[in-house]
């Protein structure tokens, strides 16, 4: 979307609060199609794995002259890998493990202690109140209408340490992470299902990012259709892939490239910073979309990244991770109940992006006071919270990025 009121994409703003991204934007990461993920139909080469992620360490750190660096550090497979991986290539390095610690969340942070522990990194542990508080200015930073910004604080934490922020980011679509979604996709589909079918089946593994009456949320001025949103993804679904290779093609050329990774860069160049996920090395995405799914993801125990997994318990740290997926994840439920209800009410009851003619007020005057509002809801209400945020701070230019929501 770009950030003034006369180029405003109805088609944008429909994707990232029904898709959570947008891929109209440019992304950094190569775009991928069916063929990139036919499978080689060989097992991969741990070993050669393991090499290119440490490679791309040391060609990154060239650079680096100083004794410190920071990682992000949730306590998974990928960053509890890349920790391991720069202890190994850099024994005397002062490493400093970031870790969030939400409110009213589950608590992944004293796992990740034990983690930074193994590997001698000191361990910083952000302590979070409000998830919400400073989404004007990391918004003014990525310059999308994003919520879900925990990237931000974990930046900002790593910026007077040093200025190499490292993390895990692209093991679960290059090596299969998201099993949760994988087991439910195998659930609703089979050989003989439709394109069409298998997209609408993907969007339901995806169900906390819309609601049931999804479409009510915009006017006609947004222009919402599932056709459109279906075309987008169909292409996806539509070729001579397995089932799960598909999954993993629509997964890749999704939230990865049009959210989780231009977000992250973004906050990162804000502050003059670099970023190095040497798991999304050149490689790597080359090859290993290539990996036949059965090294990758396990059908009966459901488990995933099973070639990263591999490289852990090869160097004898697989006990540190469990089989679940694990990562930066703030309890919505409990936030809205904090704080988010509050937000919205202030500012959706005289809302800018309602007074244009964007979103419908009607739905926003039907959900928001309903008591034990379900996830999807809330998700959706604080995906509008940012949009409101996002016109105010670039198209009425009203807010200011240096205002708190607390």
């Amino acid at each position: 979307m770009d950030n003034n009121s006369q180029s405003i994409n109805p088609l944008s703003l429909v994707n990232i609060l029904t898709l959570r991204y947008d891929p109209s934007i440019i992304p950094n990461l190569p775009t991928k199609n069916f063929q990139h993920f036919e499978s080689i139909h060989e097992q991969p080469n741990v070993d050669k794995i393991e090499k290119s992620i440490c490679k791309n360490i040391e060609q990154k750190l060239q650079t680096f002259d100083k004794q410190k660096i920071c990682i992000a550090l949730s306590g998974g497979v990928d960053s509890t890998l890349v920790l391991s991986l720069l202890r190994k290539i850099k024994p005397d390095i002062e490493i400093e493990a970031l870790s969030i610690k939400f409110a009213n969340s589950v608590d992944e942070t004293k796992n990740a202690s034990k983690i930074a522990d193994t590997f001698d990194a000191n361990h910083t542990i952000i302590n979070l109140e409000n998830y919400l508080s400073e989404l004007p200015k990391a918004i003014s930073m990525i310059k999308l209408p994003f919520w879900d910004l925990h990237w931000y604080y974990v930046a900002k934490a790593s910026q007077p340490i040093s200025k190499f922020l490292v993390s895990g980011d692209g093991g679960d679509e290059l090596f299969g992470g998201y099993t949760f979604r994988y087991k439910k996709f195998l659930s609703l589909t089979n050989e003989t299902s439709s394109p069409l079918e298998k997209t609408k089946a993907y969007l339901e593994c995806h169900e906390r990012d819309r609601v049931s009456d999804q479409e009510d949320i915009f006017t006609k001025k947004s222009n919402f259709s599932w056709n459109l949103i279906h075309e987008q993804l169909i292409p996806y679904f539509d070729n001579s892939l397995s089932n799960l290779e598909q999954i993993f093609l629509a997964d890749y050329n999704g939230k990865l490239l049009y959210n989780f990774n231009p977000v992250n860069s973004r906050i990162i160049n804000s502050l003059e910073m670099n970023l190095l996920t040497p798991i999304l090395n050149d490689d790597l995405i080359l090859s290993a979309p290539h990996i036949p799914i059965e090294y990758k993801y396990d059908e009966i125990t459901n488990i995933g990244k099973i070639p990263l997994r591999s490289i852990l318990k090869k160097n004898g740290h697989d006990s540190l991770v469990s089989s679940e997926k694990l990562g930066f994840n703030v309890n919505t439920i409990n936030l809205w109940k904090s704080h988010g209800h509050s937000l919205c009410k202030e500012f959706l009851s005289d809302s800018r992006v309602v007074k244009d003619g964007w979103i419908n007020n009607e739905w926003i005057q039907k959900h928001i006071d309903s008591p034990e509002l379900d996830v999807k809801y809330v998700n959706k209400f604080l995906g509008i919270l940012a949009f409101e945020i996002w016109y105010r701070l670039f198209i009425t230019k009203e807010m200011s990025s240096n205002t708190t929501l607390d």
